[in-house]
């Protein structure tokens, strides 16, 4: 996955820095900032789409082939899509 401008930026300065001070509560603020990733990433949304009825058979059937929620299928295809691991034909 490519960097964007701000965080090539970052690791740039991360890498050229010459010193880092350690911050007085160091382990609060690492725990606190592990619970913001976690929290971040975690988070979910739902969505309404329309799908055709026999799509959405051919999905369940699969799912259930498989013994998957649709739900979970639907979700994965999205994220390999926004993380570029999938490339669907239009």
């Amino acid at each position: 996955m490519q960097m964007d401008e701000y965080e090539l930026e970052l690791l740039d300065a991360v890498e050229n820095a010459t010193h880092f001070e350690r911050v007085e509560n160091f382990e609060d603020e690492l725990l606190e900032a592990k619970n913001a990733a976690k929290n971040f990433l975690n988070k979910s949304k739902n969505v309404n789409i329309r799908i055709p009825e026999f799509d959405m058979l051919m999905l369940k059937r699969k799912s259930a082939e498989l013994n998957i929620p649709y739900q979970t299928i639907l979700s994965s295809l999205i994220h390999q899509y926004v993380t570029e691991k999938l490339k669907p034909t239009l």
